[in-house]
């Protein structure tokens, strides 16, 4: 059975579930209102439903126009990915892998593996899927991205890890601070001092989990500052102290703007692992990257 709509029906759709109006709908795409208005009346009588009902220059979707609206979406983005794939593979590009990057630290030995990758594999390419931080083994089970650089934890029900690298973590702090040289602090040493951290949840490898609740201490003063590069400058500047990956560091306190101390006599570190679906082969795209980055790292 052939579709009853063509890609021009679904742009429509979702134009005017994005916009409201058939007037803004037919400004974004580019076609006059009454082309706009030719469209929906056929759709409509394809499908022999109701899809829009007007409230004065508004237009409101019924329910079967926005079950439409939600699948033209999904199928929209699906084409364009299609036909971004289909131009890469012309030129010379056989697999893509999603990733995304749990934390600011990787990017800064990211662009190194990546130009060493794309040398061993030339056939490979790599899409760095922001939106997916956050929410990354959902990420992985609803297929929008093949891997995820995390910090070790269990790997839940259907998913692998595979080991990749230590990162310490340090305190960091404007070279003018009174804790500046020592070799390493507690909680207690820190207490007092505004933390600057980049997340509030305590999430695994965060220093959250790492440090201050093994403790039980809680510094007096904590700021949320959602930047990396913006914590850094304020500690420079001595708006108080962050807890930090020195593999991050490493720039600002060779030039010695930033001055670090070990987080115990032991110091704390957090492994990280490449978490990927189980099951999809040796010789999968995901699998290939994340044996690559492993082997990298073990070089280094």
């Amino acid at each position: 059975m052939r579709p009853r709509l063509d890609v021009h029906h679904l742009q429509m759709i979702a134009a005017i579930s994005r916009t409201g109006s058939a007037a803004d709908a037919a400004l974004e795409l580019g076609v006059t209102a009454s082309a706009l208005s030719h469209r929906i009346r056929e759709a409509e009588r394809r499908l022999d439903l109701t899809l829009f009902t007007r409230m004065g220059r508004s237009l409101r979707l019924t329910p079967a126009g926005e079950m439409l609206a939600r699948a033209a979406d999904h199928l929209l983005v699906d084409m364009e990915e299609i036909e971004h794939n289909v131009v890469r593979m012309a030129q010379g590009v056989r697999y893509v892998v999603r990733l995304t990057i749990g934390s600011y630290s990787s990017f800064h030995w990211l662009p190194e593996f990546l130009a060493w990758f794309a040398r061993e594999h030339p056939d490979y390419e790599v899409d760095i899927v922001a939106n997916a931080v956050f929410t990354p083994v959902a990420a992985l089970q609803e297929r929008t991205i093949d891997l995820a650089i995390l910090p070790e934890v269990p790997a839940p029900a259907g998913l692998k890890g595979v080991s990749l690298f230590d990162d310490e973590l340090v305190a960091i702090m404007a070279p003018s601070h009174p804790l500046a040289g020592r070799d390493w602090v507690t909680p207690e040493d820190l207490g007092d001092d505004e933390v600057l951290t980049y997340s509030f949840q305590n999430l695994p490898g965060h220093e959250l989990d790492r440090f201050w609740r093994p403790s039980h201490v809680v510094p007096r003063r904590y700021r949320r500052v959602e930047l990396i590069e913006a914590i850094v400058e304020m500690v420079k500047a001595g708006f108080g102290i962050s807890i930090l990956a020195r593999w991050a560091m490493a720039p600002h306190l060779e030039s010695g703007s930033l001055a670090s101390a070990r987080l115990a006599p032991d110091g704390v570190s957090v492994e990280w692992q490449a978490l990927l679906r189980d099951g999809e082969g040796e010789d999968s795209p995901p699998e290939v990257f994340a044996r690559s980055l492993a082997a990298w790292w073990s070089d280094r």
